[in-house]
């Protein structure tokens, strides 16, 4: 076992060995063949060179022959001429001058060689700097494959969630539109069951007043038919959060809005300068008229206590008065030099009262047309509300002035709280 341990170990050994040769032959002929490469790179650098010198050489052989040539047949023919001795010496100094321009040649050459070693070491610093810039322009791009790949994950799940609320989208809106239809349904049910209440109250009303006719005396029967006069039955009560009814009744915005003091007709004033009238009948509304004679938008309406005639305030700085079977106005109340934002009877009919944005609250004579009190107020009025005597202001400044139409005077004021 020993013996058969040593000759792996040589072997190991062996291997080793040679497998340093085979490194050693593989680092030689790497080297070899860099010198090689350095030795035809030099080359073809100085091979200009190499070729001048060699022509230097030549030249310098043939001279040297030539004058040994001169010398041997001096010896041999010692009474040659001047003149062949003249041109000898004048193709030496050719011969010089030749081999002087060869050597500044030489120089200029090795000059270039420099220069041309410098740019060739600035490119390969150039050269080393691209490569830098790329590798760091590769990392880049990767990382950006990256983020293009992440973000196009995101666009998938995204689109699929989009897709899913998408339809469920779709089936909200059915399931509303459901709805809505059934509402308009039972709407239009619960008005109709309101309507047959309504007319069978008034039938059981109007019954019961013609028994009363027939009972009582006359002035009875006139008490009876005012006290049982049929009216609407409200059957139930509570917070409005739907429209029952909805219609365009002007053609521009509807600034003011006003029952009747019978509540059977509706008033309403907008911005297109008309006032319409509207008969409300089953919970419904009936164009009954157009008021018109404003040069400017409505800004409030009031009925009187008959319900035949109606005041209102406009933006022309006017009030206008109209009787309800014409609708050409019979009187224009001119005088404030601002909008007029409030228009109200007084409780003797003969008088109404007006307020306005230039500060102050009118007193008219609806007999005379013409305005019989003016009251000076601290603030831009807003609403006005009267009684026989008494009229009450509200104002941008947040108080509420009692005035005593009689004096003229503010007998009390009421700051409002809080905003």
């Amino acid at each position: 076992m020993a013996a058969l341990g040593a000759e792996r170990g040589e072997a190991s050994k062996v291997e080793e060995k040679i497998n340093t040769q085979k490194t050693a032959d593989s680092w030689k002929r790497h080297i070899i063949r860099q010198l090689k490469h350095r030795d035809k790179y030099q080359k073809a650098m100085f091979q200009d060179v190499i070729l001048a010198y060699i022509n230097l050489l030549e030249r310098s052989n043939q001279r040297a022959l030539i004058t040994k040539g001169i010398l041997g047949s001096g010896s041999r023919y010692p009474a040659s001429s001047n003149e062949s001795l003249t041109s000898l010496i004048s193709k030496n100094d050719d011969l010089k001058k030749t081999t002087g321009e060869l050597a500044y040649q030489v120089l200029e050459l090795q000059q270039e060689i420099k220069i041309k070693d410098s740019v060739l070491e600035e490119q390969h610093a150039r050269m080393c700097e691209v490569k830098k810039d790329l590798l760091g322009v590769q990392a880049e791009d990767g990382s950006l494959a990256v983020r293009v790949a992440e973000v196009t994950e995101g666009n998938r799940l995204l689109k699929r969630e989009y897709d899913s609320l998408l339809e469920q989208h779709h089936d909200m809106d059915q399931t509303f539109r459901e709805e809505k239809l059934r509402g308009q349904e039972m709407l239009e049910e619960l008005v109709r069951r309101k309507q047959h209440a309504a007319i069978r109250m008034n039938s059981r009303n109007e019954r019961r007043v013609s028994r009363k006719k027939r009972r009582g005396n006359s002035l009875c029967l006139s008490l009876e038919e005012e006290l049982y006069v049929p009216v609407g039955i409200c059957l139930a009560a509570r917070v409005p959060v739907r429209a029952l009814h909805v219609l365009d009744a002007h053609e521009l915005g509807i600034n003011a809005v006003r029952f009747s003091s019978s509540c059977n007709l509706l008033a309403t004033g907008g911005t297109d300068r008309s006032i319409k009238l509207w008969d409300v009948k089953a919970g419904m509304l009936h164009n009954r008229g157009t008021l018109d004679g404003s040069n400017e938008g409505i800004t409030s309406i009031e009925f009187d206590q008959t319900g035949t005639r109606v005041i209102a305030a406009s933006y022309d700085k006017s009030a206008l008065f109209w009787r309800l079977d014409d609708s050409a106005p019979k009187l224009t109340l001119t005088g404030h030099s601002r909008k007029v934002t409030a228009a109200k009877f007084k409780c003797s009919l003969r008088q109404v009262v007006t307020g306005s944005a230039d500060r102050t609250v009118k007193i008219w004579d609806l007999h005379r047309a013409a305005c019989i009190q003016t009251i000076e107020v601290l603030s831009y009025c807003s609403d006005v509300v009267c009684s026989e005597h008494v009229i009450v202001s509200g104002h941008y400044d947040r108080k509420i002035r009692f005035w005593d139409s009689r004096a003229a005077s503010c007998t009390q004021e009421v700051p409002l709280q809080g905003r």
